[in-house]
């Protein structure tokens, strides 16, 4: 007998030799055991995660002579047939090869005709989403309403190509990638049975390489055992692959947590000799790093898709947080300039030199005074235009004094804390910054008072105003007070809009007569005065009744008000930076610009 590939001798029977995918069988399983059967079955997912297995074991379940149940018997010649892709009432249609709409109206012709010597005539059609628009027109009617011994079964690995109304019609089951865990204990039940020596390393490589695919998985097992010679070991395993050894990417790793340059090296210069994907190295030390990460967050969690898991923990416990963060982000930039370098290995070399470079290390936190006095020394040290003074000396009144020797390297704030008598200052050149001593000292430098800008005079509030926590009175809200008063009545939304656009025009008892400006009055119509008398009333405690008029308003508004008030302030914001003698020593000495555009008030 001819030797059958292990997909195919491995492939599922029945729905209890599936592998994961529980929430697919778990629907079909009580839809067949309560007799709750749908005519169309979509089924969708990446390839090689079981969706035909599934769509041919579901065509054994309808068909059993045993009758319909989720466990076929399995012995019948219904099972029999359709195990062996000979049953006549088991229609397997390519999708892929018979595209065009006369392949599916011949198709279709049939379906009106009972099946032959089945109970139901199902339609298997694999890679749906290959047929062109007309015939998925043609399919619709049928699809929707077909005759009830006809059970449609779809299966595709693009579901985002099928029209909606293809969609609505079906049920659809989405199934899952397989995990590299579940692939490799179904790997190890088959190699058991089969008899084939395995290495349990070599099976975590398959399964990372099946990218979640079981038939791919079986595949590649088939394959690492004829490069074996009838044996799964790991070092056949990795050259077949061609995946980079994960012990030359944990010697990498050990080198960064170490910041050592000449490990780094010489483990690249061992991963050189077996001539690798530098770029899927770059990919093995992502991987690790994120795995690292998962295990310093939350250690439950640890990935063992590889079989490593004590070393990751291990590996988890000497890098600190902050590293491993900053080395995969380097590592990923990496990735992505490997291309630009004038050769892999220089390129990949350079990415982990750069982990060592700007790995923090050594770094003393300084204190305020102490960092702003180093910015101080740092900024007289640079060229400057003018002329330097000589370092001031400190007062002989001042250096009399007990305890200035233990003063001089405290803060400014501190001496000056410390000194009871005042302290007579020199007064060097104006808009000089002194060249700090050989001990750094405080040094105050004078500034001449620039001439004062007056400001633009800013509103005061009126005397007669209620203070702010007060309930404000009908008898309060007056024509000269409206504006003062407008943001203490509450008003929101369009209706505080329009009413901030209103002048108070007349009080006459409970009456109120606004005036709204005919230029802010397009979202103004009859309704909202009713609903500004209503909010009135209420923040008045007091029934009113109003009228509003609109009419050019010569006088300010609210809303005036409000954006005179901001200009203002922006005005008086913009005059204390012009006068700050901070500013003015930038715009004389560097010849900066203020652009008074940007300036806004706090």
């Amino acid at each position: 007998m001819s030797y059958q590939v292990l997909a195919r001798k491995w492939r599922p029977k029945t729905f209890r030799e599936m592998v994961g995918q529980e929430h697919v069988l778990k629907a079909l399983i009580n839809a067949l055991d309560h007799n709750r059967l749908h005519h169309a079955y979509l089924f969708t997912g990446t390839r090689g995660v079981g969706k035909t297995t599934i769509a041919r074991i579901l065509a054994k379940c309808l068909n059993c002579e045993v009758g319909v149940s989720s466990e076929p018997c399995g012995q019948c010649s219904a099972c029999n047939s359709i195990n062996e892709g000979r049953f006549v009432d088991l229609i397997e249609v390519d999708a892929a090869s018979r595209t065009k709409v006369e392949d599916t109206r011949e198709l279709l012709e049939n379906v009106q005709y009972a099946p032959t010597v089945g109970r139901y005539k199902v339609y298997l059609i694999d890679e749906v989403h290959m047929l062109s628009t007309h015939s998925f027109n043609a399919l619709l009617k049928t699809l929707e309403e077909p005759p009830p011994h006809v059970k449609f079964l779809l299966a595709t690995t693009d579901p985002q190509k099928l029209p909606a109304t293809i969609l609505s019609r079906c049920l659809q089951f989405n199934l899952k990638n397989m995990s590299p865990e579940r692939i490799v204990g179904h790997l190890q039940h088959v190699l058991e049975q089969e008899m084939v020596s395995f290495d349990e390393a070599a099976l975590w490589l398959l399964g990372r390489s099946a990218d979640g695919s079981m038939r791919d998985a079986m595949s590649l097992a088939d394959q690492a055992i004829s490069f074996g010679s009838g044996k799964l070991l790991e070092p056949d395993v990795r050259n077949m692959l061609g995946t980079i050894d994960q012990t030359a990417v944990y010697d990498i790793i050990d080198a960064l947590a170490t910041a050592d340059g000449a490990q780094v090296l010489a483990a690249v210069s061992q991963l050189s000799e077996h001539a690798p994907d530098y770029i899927a190295a770059l990919e093995e030390l992502l991987t690790l790093l994120h795995r690292i990460a998962i295990t310093q967050a939350v250690p439950d969690a640890t990935d063992n898709s590889f079989g490593d898991r004590e070393r990751v923990t291990e590996l988890a416990g000497r890098i600190a947080a902050e590293d491993v963060q900053l080395f995969y982000q380097m590592a990923l930039n990496g990735r992505r300039d490997l291309p630009l370098s004038p050769d892999p290995r220089s390129g990949f070399e350079m990415v982990l030199l750069r982990m060592l470079a700007f790995k923090p290390a050594g770094i003393a936190v300084l204190p305020q005074a102490s960092v702003q006095n180093t910015q101080s020394a740092a900024s007289a040290e640079a060229p400057q235009p003018v002329k330097k003074p000589e370092p001031v000396a400190t007062p002989p009144a001042v250096a009399e004094r007990p305890g200035v020797k233990e003063l001089a390297g405290q803060p400014v704030a501190a001496q000056l804390e410390s000194v009871a008598e005042p302290i007579p200052e020199p007064i060097p050149e104006p808009l000089i910054t002194p060249e700090p001593a050989q001990a750094p000292k405080p040094v105050v430098v004078a500034v001449p008072e620039p001439e004062p800008v007056a400001p633009p005079p800013l509103e005061q509030p009126e005397s007669t105003l209620p203070p702010a926590t007060e309930t404000i009175t009908l008898s309060q809200l007056t024509p000269s007070s409206w504006n003062q008063l407008f943001e203490r009545l509450g008003f929101g939304g369009v209706v505080g809009n329009i009413a901030s656009h209103c002048v108070l025009k007349q009080v006459d008892g409970d009456k109120l007569v606004l005036d709204l400006d005919e230029g802010n009055a397009t979202l103004f119509s009859d309704s909202y005065t009713a609903r500004i008398q209503e909010h009135l009333s209420v923040t008045l405690n007091a029934p009113i009744k109003l009228t509003i008029n609109v009419k050019p308003v010569e006088v300010e508004t609210p809303s005036g008000r409000k954006l005179r008030l901001i200009k203002e302030r922006r005005q008086q914001a913009l005059v204390d930076l012009q006068n700050d003698p901070n500013v003015q020593t930038l715009i004389n000495d560097f010849a900066a610009v203020l652009v008074e555009d940007s300036v806004e008030p706090v």
